[in-house]
């Protein structure tokens, strides 16, 4: 059916929408949470307002800024609406996860640095061979909720024109045919169902001290 067609196309959307800004936002996520905690107070005030705006306004008004901010105040339009909504997207989600990541960071306790420096490594060792992987484990259960919330979010991307799986599903609405939006509806339950899975297995495998 056609209708079935569209809204899997719509789908493969949000899906795409969601894999970019996971690959893009975690890491920046981890360098914005750097910044924050650095000692160098410009860079370490600069962040923490980034992140305080960012967390502080809708994920739509973001949206509208990014695609049209640029041409209005600097005269150069991004010319992809994909492109601006993928800009807001990970910016959005990169400064919720730098949140994480600090609540993780500051979480190890102080011996866990001190280890490190009586066996001679540096503090970039110290971090991403020590600290790291324990701030991963601690980490991994709010990371997963802002994970399956990303998922539902990308329905937010029709705002601005992106044709993803719920303004297809409107479209077909409008026409006085209402299933396709309960479809959309289990397409997402689908996907989050399988996120939770996932995220469940790997938690379960970070779980040292049950084995």
């Amino acid at each position: 059916m056609d209708a079935l067609r569209q809204l899997f196309i719509g789908f493969g959307t949000n899906c795409m929408l969601f894999a970019l800004t996971l690959v893009m936002a975690v890491p920046l996520g981890l360098l914005i949470s750097l910044g924050t905690m650095s000692k160098f107070k410009p860079l370490k005030w600069l962040m923490k307002t980034i992140v305080w705006i960012i967390r502080g306004t809708p994920l739509m008004l973001q949206l509208f800024v990014v695609l049209y901010a640029p041409g209005l105040l600097f005269n150069y339009p991004i010319s992809s609406r994909m492109t601006a909504a993928l800009i807001a997207f990970v910016i959005n989600y990169a400064a919720y996860f730098s949140e994480i990541y600090r609540g993780g960071i500051e979480s190890i306790p102080k011996g866990q640095y001190e280890a490190g420096q009586v066996l001679g490594l540096t503090k970039i060792q110290i971090f991403f061979k020590i600290v790291l992987f324990q701030v991963i484990k601690r980490i991994t259960p709010p990371m997963g909720n802002e994970i399956i919330t990303l998922v539902k979010d990308t329905s937010l991307a029709r705002v601005i024109g992106i044709t993803e799986i719920l303004m297809n599903a409107q479209r077909f609405a409008s026409s006085g045919v209402i299933w396709p939006l309960f479809a959309s509806a289990l397409y997402f339950l689908a996907f989050t169902g399988i996120l939770s899975l996932l995220l469940a297995y790997a938690e379960k495998k970070l779980n040292y001290y049950n084995g």
